[in-house]
């Protein structure tokens, strides 16, 4: 199909008429025209005047400046498209910025790409200009490409490592005050109904990982990767737990610790700015990790769960909680859009991965459950949380890095109810050196 054979509610501002060698003028449409096939799925509009595709569907993709077009010419697929939308310079009208769900509902289901012909990328070229061509600056959300990270220290050292958790935790304690709730609870809600709140859902997820770890007053938690400390002051409110929670995450920190003293809850729990790596080698009860073994490379799943098992008593129990793939074939990296605007160096595996890397570190593990579908709730609960509060929010992180989050949270939202991420729970322990571990014969926790 080349540039003229699809007229499909396509309106052009008419171009100057090529005079001699000029090559004729080419619109926004053109462009829209050379790199789809079929029926667009909704309106597209450009700068220029030019639009294509049916104008009932109530949304539209408005391509408002020639950066914008430059940005999704230089970076093809998911960067360039952020790139666009996170400066501005590429619109999505009939949804709003905190929750674009239903846009990349539409995009991902019906709109369907192609490469351009050599000679119709060549006629593109020429009539837009190659200048079109050269990469415009990246907008100041967007973390440096992984090559460029080494200045940081090697991918997973503890350099580099610090410097991703700040890119994406030290936004605003403020900001995710008003996203996650009361909670401020960053990681998969449990919910017993679509009808629970995110508060009733959060509280669940802790009740459960707490029950799963049999949590009983005086024993000691470690909690690695703690956020702001939610886990760690829910164990020692509702459990009587000494909870101790490690983070990365200065301004997690220095929240979580004020919370704690709010609270009166400075006798059983504590956070500390830490690495996991540097947390006490202290034989703790129990270990919970929630959402920290995606940050850490799974080359260093060996040393990861080593270093977990060395600081849980024989007969402790170890509860992870992470995302994964859906299989153990994905590749480990996330993709372009994902490691520059949201979690730089991330990385993840397959279910069947963690839990080999589990037993190998001479965990046993006992229990694994898939929490999938309550992800994509939660994520929708952000995203209200997000068009709610959106004022506030652009008010204290601006309009782009606010637009970041409504793009990766509703985006993540998708991949989850299509099983193109999972959320994995596993429960393991250390054991004694004859085998036993006090685990019951049938799990303690369920009914």
């Amino acid at each position: 199909m080349s540039l003229t054979d699809r007229d499909q509610g396509a309106t052009s501002v008419p171009g100057t008429p090529p005079a001699g060698g000029r090559h004729p003028q080419i619109t926004v449409a053109d462009v829209i025209r050379a790199v789809t096939t079929g029926d667009l799925p909704l309106r597209i509009t450009g700068y220029d005047g030019s639009a294509i595709g049916p104008a009932d569907t109530g949304i539209t993709l408005a391509i408002r400046t020639e950066r914008g077009l430059s940005y999704l010419l230089t970076a093809p697929g998911d960067l360039g498209m952020a790139r666009a939308y996170v400066s501005g310079d590429l619109g999505l009208e009939g949804v709003h910025p905190g929750d674009p769900y239903e846009a990349f509902r539409v995009l991902s289901d019906e709109l369907r790409l192609r490469l351009p012909s050599l000679g119709d990328a060549l006629t593109l070229a020429r009539g837009l200009g190659w200048e079109r061509l050269r990469p415009p600056p990246a907008p100041p959300q967007e973390a440096e490409p992984r090559w460029k990270r080494v200045m940081s220290g090697l991918r997973h050292s503890r350099a580099r490592d610090s410097s991703a958790i700040s890119h994406h935790y030290d936004v605003s304690n403020a900001f995710y005050e008003r996203v996650l709730g009361p909670s401020m609870t960053y990681t998969c809600a449990v919910f017993r109904s679509p009808q629970d709140t995110l508060e009733q859902a959060q509280a669940s997820k802790y009740d459960l990982v707490a029950a799963k770890l049999a949590l009983k007053p005086g024993m000691r938690l470690l909690d690695v990767g703690c956020g702001w400390g939610g886990m760690v002051r829910h164990a020692a409110r509702e459990y009587g737990v000494k909870a101790l929670g490690v983070t990365l995450s200065k301004a997690q920190a220095e929240w979580a610790q004020t919370a704690i003293e709010r609270e009166g809850l400075g006798e059983l729990a504590e956070v500390r700015y830490m690495d996991y790596r540097d947390a006490p080698r202290e034989q703790f009860d129990a270990i919970s990790s929630i959402g920290l073994t995606e940050h850490i490379g799974v080359r260093n799943y060996p040393a990861y769960f080593g270093a977990l098992r060395e600081r849980l008593r024989p007969g402790g129990r170890l509860l992870n909680h992470c995302i994964t793939r859906a299989d153990n074939r994905a590749p480990h990296r996330s993709g372009a859009f994902i490691d520059r605007y949201v979690f730089p160096d991330g990385e993840l595996a397959g279910p069947g991965r963690v839990i080999s890397e589990l037993h190998d570190a001479g965990l046993e593990v006992h229990h694994e459950e898939n929490l999938r579908q309550h992800y994509a709730l939660t994520l929708a609960g952000w995203c209200r949380n997000l068009v709610e509060n959106w004022d506030f929010c652009v008010s204290e992180v601006g309009a782009g890095t606010a637009r970041v989050w409504g793009l990766y949270m509703a985006g993540s939202r998708l991949a989850f109810e299509r099983n193109g991420i999972q959320l994995h729970q596993v429960l393991a322990t250390r054991n004694n050196p004859d085998g036993s571990n006090g685990y019951p014969l049938r799990p303690d926790w369920l009914p």
